[in-house]
């Protein structure tokens, strides 16, 4: 299954942990830890699902919100934000969440 990622400055650390937990996957951003506007990675990410390149996308800023709004605007997405697995796989059962989006300073990296 292919899946995109992208995040913003307060998602990216987070971000590469998960592209290296994934053998295919498209990185969407950012590629760089300076501030940047999550709607320039959360927009192109939840298109790229849309449009059927990428099965399932993840998303991550600082708490999850606001790349999960952003997704949830793009036709055919249905995004979630899920802080642990049992949420995460509920809304893909029971919602079809397509999106998975997740807060950094929430989750954290273990």
């Amino acid at each position: 299954m292919k899946i995109v990622i992208g995040a913003d400055h307060g998602g990216f650390e987070l971000k590469a942990m998960l592209m290296a937990a994934f053998q295919e996957c498209e990185d969407k951003g950012c590629f760089d830890p300076d501030a940047c506007d999550y709607p320039d990675y959360a927009g192109p990410a939840a298109e790229a699902v849309a449009r059927g390149e990428c099965e399932r996308g993840i998303l991550v800023c600082s708490s999850g919100i606001g790349v999960s709004i952003v997704a949830n605007k793009v036709p055919g997405i249905r995004a979630a934000v899920c802080s642990e697995p049992y949420s995460a796989k509920l809304t893909v059962q029971h919602n079809n969440a397509n999106i998975i989006a997740m807060g950094a300073r929430v989750v954290g990296d273990e």
